[in-house]
């Protein structure tokens, strides 16, 4: 059977349902226009600003960050626990910096599917070839693979080999170098929409804990989500919990969780076992480069006391300032609640209703909530992202390659999303990543109708492809600028 001829690429628009950013209508460039005329205008404010930060970080943004965070998770404010960062990349740089060492920390451990870019940080910190990945089970990390994989770790390096290992680093009297680091985004995790349960990140703090681990969750979409009500819009983080806001949408951070069990026993100078890295990156701009880190008040302070930040104060000084300004006016949470979040609710519920309509009937699944047993209609929803099953036909890198080619269209293929080094232990090679708060709304109605044109075809003529497919080695290839 020959193949059916495909619309020429030059002939499509391209629609790219790859890229992870904000759609340029959701930048407030007003509101940060404003606050940085407000702040610069008096050298009371200016000055400070201009000049080298604390290394810390703005005490103003702090102790905003604290009051605005306590409210959102129903906790006691305290700044001195906050230390602000230049977003959640380059934090968890610092982080590494200053509590992991390539000698001494075993492994580091990724829940998986995973943010694609992040291994790449851990490789820079000296983890090459000592990531690990954890698959995500249905409350979204399976505690039981992790628990028996680090003890199996453990014992062959301590019980066979006698290892020992002395750190290359001093940590000093302000920080300490942990054993594990585990990675997760547990709140509507990039990229399968996941949100972690209650007893799960209860249970995975308390292995934290075991294991000298220390838990670096992403919690960049926590502000991001949504009820899948069709009678709600927007909810507020700081309003009382309704019918319409389930009591899902503020679950407890990791770092809470681990505060709320009070001190660990082999932690005596109260470091914790969780750390929450937060970031402005999704609800006020990437280019903003700033963010916060929040965990014990002395992981904060070991935190700040990081080389780079110690020399020229914390990073993100002048932005620092104009967040600061844009919580004290209300501005910024404003914006979020009445503006971002309830587009981003419309364009998830733009992109489902497509993929229900053109992908449904071809076996494509699509992970209708991010919270366990509410699926299908009820529930909640929240970041940037949704996660595709081709439960028949052609293999995800199949379905990409061949939407770039024949339909000019970009997706997220799901070898991406796993852990390089251990991809045996959690494939992806039945997954498709599609982003939904990128490309015009009605781009992405017409991106998922040219998909699931492009997957009839291919299930038609599935022999076709899969030669197309054999011919060209899927080695590691590079990703582009656009990812």
């Amino acid at each position: 059977m020959s193949s059916p001829p495909a619309p020429s690429k030059k002939q499509q628009k391209q629609i790219n349902l790859l890229r992870g950013w904000p759609s340029p209508d959701l930048l407030p460039a007003h509101l940060l226009s404003s606050a940085a005329q407000r702040i610069l205008s008096s050298p009371v404010t200016s000055v400070p600003l201009l000049q080298y930060a604390p290394d810390e970080g703005y005490q103003p943004l702090r102790e905003r960050l604290a009051q605005w965070l306590g409210r959102h998770y129903g906790v006691e404010p305290d700044a001195n626990r906050i230390c602000v960062t230049g977003g959640a990349s380059q934090n968890l740089a610092c982080i590494l910096q200053s509590f992991t060492d390539p000698k001494y920390t075993r492994a580091v451990w990724m829940v998986a599917p995973c943010y694609h870019l992040a291994g790449a940080i851990f490789e820079d910190a000296g983890f090459r070839g000592r990531l690990r990945a954890v698959p995500e089970d249905e409350e979204g990390v399976d505690l039981g693979q992790l628990e028996r994989r680090m003890e199996e770790w453990e014992k062959e390096e301590e019980e066979e080999k006698g290892f020992r290992p002395e750190p290359f680093k001093d940590p000093g009297p302000f920080r300490k170098l942990y054993r594990h680091i585990i990675y997760a985004v547990p709140t509507c995790s990039n990229p399968s929409g996941k949100t972690m349960s209650l007893h799960h990140r209860q249970a995975l703090v308390r292995l934290a804990r075991k294991h000298d681990a220390l838990v670096i969750s992403d919690d960049v979409y926590d502000f991001l989500q949504w009820p899948l009500s069709s009678s709600s819009s927007s909810s507020s983080g700081g309003r009382p919990l309704t019918p319409e806001r389930p009591p899902e949408m503020r679950l407890p951070r990791l770092c809470d969780v681990d505060r709320a069990m009070g001190r660990a026993d082999n932690d005596p100078r109260g470091f914790g076992h969780a750390v929450s890295n937060g970031s402005f990156s999704k609800i006020a701009g990437p280019g903003v480069r700033t963010g916060w880190a929040e965990g014990s008040a002395a992981f904060a302070l070991g935190l700040s006391k990081t080389g780079s930040s110690m020399s020229g104060g914390a990073p993100s000084g002048l932005c620092a300032g104009i967040m600061a300004d844009l919580l004290e006016t209300g501005e910024l949470v404003e914006f979020i609640e009445e503006r971002t979040r309830p587009a981003l609710q419309r364009r998830h519920r733009i992109m489902m209703e497509a993929v229900r309509e053109y992908l449904g009937p071809l076996g494509v699944v699509a992970r209708e909530s991010s919270v366990k047993g509410v699926e299908g209609g009820g529930g909640v929803y929240g970041g940037y992202f949704v996660w595709l099953t081709l439960t028949r036909g052609p293999l995800a890198v199949m379905v990409s390659d061949a939407a770039l080619k024949e339909e000019n269209i970009i997706v997220g293929r799901g070898d991406m999303f796993a852990v390089k080094g251990d991809e045996a232990a959690a494939r992806f090679d039945e997954n498709i990543r599609l982003c939904f708060s990128w490309e015009p709304e009605e781009d992405l109605v017409d991106g998922v109708k040219r998909l699931g044109e492009l997957i009839r075809r291919m299930q038609g003529n599935l022999e076709h492809y899969e030669r197309l497919a054999a011919a060209v080695k899927d080695s590691d290839r590079p990703v582009s600028s656009w990812v």
